[in-house]
């Protein structure tokens, strides 16, 4: 199908692109590689009367060590995502999800800001950014400001960003010594979107499990962190077997939407299969 008619700017600045997306209200978007919402364009599901094109702006692009932490820019690609040094060194879980997501044309445009402000609760870096404890930046008419993931996502396709602001970087802590990584994702095709998809990371000290987090994709019309699981896996052994006992709970305070893809008690015990993987692999289990 053919977009509804749309007006189009590309500015040469963050401020540039701030004043522009403030001037054209609420009805205005801001594009980046494109990968979310050109489809949503083609299908008229979308309507906006402005689309701001910051695919431009390489002050949002790269990933940056400030200490303790990674900044990674808005308009970082998943390609580059996957491929970064520091992201495989402090941060692999990123890595690791991001090339699952849809095919190579697409891992070359799609952004992890895109990924984030789009807000699919389908989509797989909000889950791990969720699970990593990260942080949103956003810039907008008032300057800088941070935002927690719980407070991010608000409900589905819905962000806490105000009108004129835009995602401009994520700031995800290193992880130390100890932590291992996975990311489990169930989908019909490598091309699909996730069924379910679980984030886990978990920190091994003396053969158990000293502490655990975990991100659950297309649990709920936002990321959810699993508490439950992750109080039940925090003391127990790193062994398959108690892990996968600890994940019997992944599927508490979900709400699985229930559609034709899949049903959502079938979602649910989906959670706890990928869970009980994912603790697994994040704790090096036997």
């Amino acid at each position: 199908m053919i977009p509804a008619k749309f007006d189009y700017v590309r500015p040469s600045s963050l401020a540039e692109a701030v004043q522009a997306l403030t001037g054209g209200g609420d009805d205005a978007k801001v594009i980046a590689g494109g990968q979310s919402l050109m489809p949503l364009l083609r299908l008229r599901l979308a309507y906006p009367d402005l689309l701001v094109d910051i695919g431009g702006l390489g002050e949002l692009t790269g990933i940056h060590d400030a200490g303790d932490a990674l900044v990674i820019g808005a308009m970082t690609t998943m390609y580059s995502l996957i491929r970064d040094p520091l992201i495989r060194e402090h941060c692999g879980l990123i890595a690791a999800a991001a090339g699952t997501v849809a095919d190579p044309a697409v891992r070359h445009l799609a952004t992890i800001g895109g990924s984030l402000a789009h807000a699919d609760p389908a989509g797989d870096l909000p889950a791990v950014i969720t699970a990593l404890d990260g942080t949103l930046i956003a810039t907008g008419p008032g300057g800088e400001r941070e935002i927690a993931p719980a407070d991010f996502f608000v409900d589905y396709l819905t962000t806490a960003l105000a009108p004129g602001e835009i995602l401009t970087a994520v700031r995800v802590p290193k992880l130390g010594y100890g932590w291992g990584f996975r990311y489990e994702k169930f989908q019909p095709t490598a091309q699909a979107w996730a069924i379910v998809g679980v984030a886990a990371l978990a920190r091994r000290d003396n053969g158990h499990v000293a502490e655990a987090r975990i991100g659950l994709t297309n649990m709920g019309p936002v990321p959810i962190r699993a508490r439950a699981a992750e109080a039940a896996a925090s003391g127990a052994e790193a062994s398959r077997q108690a892990l996968a006992a600890a994940a019997a709970n992944a599927d508490q305070g979900t709400e699985p939407p229930d559609d034709l893809r899949a049903a959502a008690d079938y979602r649910r015990h989906l959670a706890r299969v990928l869970t009980g993987r994912a603790l697994a692999g994040a704790a090096g289990a036997s």
